[in-house]
Order: C-alpha cells, then sequence, then structure tokens
C-alpha cells in the first residue's frame, strides 16, 4: 500500500508544470516555440541559461522530493517507485493530455537521491564539462555518467533500476519523435518562431 502510494504522490508531484511557468515570466508558451516541449530543457533553447536555470532547478526537485517521499514512506525501493512516479507524471502529465517534458532533469533529481555517491560524481562531470565547454554539454554528460558512475562507486545492484528509469527518458524521446512526424509543417512552424532575448 505504501509503495503504491509513493508511486502516486510522486505522479502528482511531477505533473506539475513549473519550467512552462518560468518561461511564461518571460513571455514565452513553451508548447508553442521550439520543439513544443513544456520541460526546461526547451527552456533552455528559447530562454538561454541565464533565465532558464530556474526550470532546471525546478524539474529537478520534483524529482528529488517524489524520492525523499518515498523513502520515507517505505525505504528505497518505494523511493524508485516516487521518482518513477515523477518521471511519468512529467512526461506524460493527465492535465496537459499527457504531453510532457522528457524528464531528464527529473531523473537527475531523483539520481541525487536514491544514489547520492553516484549523484556526486555526475554533478563533478557536469560541473567540469560545463566549465571547459558550456551547460548543454555539461548536463548531458552528467545525466549520460549515471550509469557509469553506479558500476564504480555503487551499489552496483541499484544499476538496473536506474536504467529502468532511464528507460522512461528514452519512451519520452521516442513518443516525442513519433508526434513531430505526424504533425509534419507544425513542428517546423513552431521550431521557426523567434525566441526569447536572453
Amino acid at each position: 500500500m505504501l509503495h503504491a502510494l509513493a508511486l502516486a504522490l510522486g505522479y502528482a508531484i511531477g505533473s506539475l508544470q513549473l519550467s512552462p511557468l518560468v518561461a511564461r515570466r518571460h513571455g514565452v508558451d513553451l508548447r508553442r516555440t521550439g520543439d513544443g516541449n513544456p520541460g526546461a530543457w526547451n527552456a533552455l533553447e528559447q530562454l538561454g541559461p541565464r533565465r532558464a536555470a530556474p526550470a532546471f532547478v525546478l524539474d529537478g526537485l520534483k524529482g528529488s522530493a517524489a524520492g525523499l517521499a518515498g523513502l520515507g514512506l517505505a525505504g528505497w525501493w518505494a523511493g524508485w517507485l516516487g521518482v518513477l512516479g515523477a518521471m511519468l507524471g512529467h512526461a506524460f502529465p493527465a492535465g496537459a493530455r499527457f504531453r510532457g517534458g522528457k524528464s531528464v532533469m527529473t531523473f537527475v533529481g531523483g539520481v541525487t537521491v536514491l544514489a547520492p555517491v553516484a549523484g556526486a560524481v555526475c554533478w563533478t562531470v557536469c560541473g567540469v564539462v560545463t566549465a571547459v565547454r558550456s551547460f548543454r554539454w555539461g548536463a548531458r554528460a552528467g545525466t549520460f555518467a549515471v550509469p557509469l558512475a553506479v558500476l564504480a562507486v555503487g551499489p552496483r545492484k541499484r544499476l538496473w533500476p536506474i536504467l529502468w528509469l532511464m528507460a522512461v527518458i528514452g519512451a519520452r524521446f521516442g513518443a516525442d519523435a513519433a508526434r513531430r512526424r505526424r504533425s509534419g509543417p507544425a513542428s517546423a512552424d513552431r521550431a521557426a518562431r523567434p525566441r526569447a532575448s536572453t
């Protein structure tokens, strides 16, 4: 029962549409610009790093909050279910016709709670790559370093559950690609619209 509650609570937290609120403060509707994605990555493309920073923080905090809630309810597996629920809520929010973001930052926030040592390694990778190149590349490097960090510093028994969470991101990318193929010219028109100044 508590595990099911962790999953449901995570979904409710993940469904909160926070990045669109950040973008709206700057006069940008994320669903009508760029790739139409209402998450932090589209906010980054439309607003630039400085203005999009709160979107990244808030999307990450959704995963962390859901993971912590689950851990408090019934231990690690409930925490994992909380993060899974948050990622599903972010990617497929019922209140937004199941069209959400890609759950990347929600995943990162969740992993920081579920595997804090591996999470610290990934944040370090993100910081180094950001300093050398850019935040766009740093965030990607930190995210894809998660499985390697878990293998390196453990606990290794949690690698497969974390890879299952990454599969949600893959499913969301696949759903987004299929939607773009169906919409055709409409997506190109959105992508061509001007971005907010940074």
